[in-house]
């Protein structure tokens, strides 16, 4: 299993494989975040609520049990005003 740590420890990732191949399960402190992608993702609020930011599109928000799609070697933003959680599956 591996453990990755991103913004001086503010997200924290375990990936694992899943039935629908692989994901990570994470944790996000409050705060705005920039990732990049290198495959397609897609984001499932677990616990918490996440806004988000596409390329050329404006702040959206998933809440818990919703999703959404970042397409491969894309730029995206996300804001957590309180604890989230989140698993990211990968194609």
């Amino acid at each position: 299993m591996k453990h990755s740590t991103y913004f001086e420890g503010k997200v924290q990732s375990l990936e694992l494989n899943t039935g629908k191949g692989r994901a990570t399960v994470g944790v996000i402190e409050p705060g705005k975040y920039s990732f990049s992608t290198s495959s397609q993702e897609t984001m499932e609020v677990v616990s918490g609520i996440l806004k988000y930011k596409l390329k050329d599109n404006g702040w959206k928000e998933a809440k818990k049990g919703e999703n959404f799609v970042v397409a491969p070697g894309q730029t995206f933003e996300v804001e957590a005003m309180k604890d989230a959680a989140y698993i990211c599956y990968y194609k």
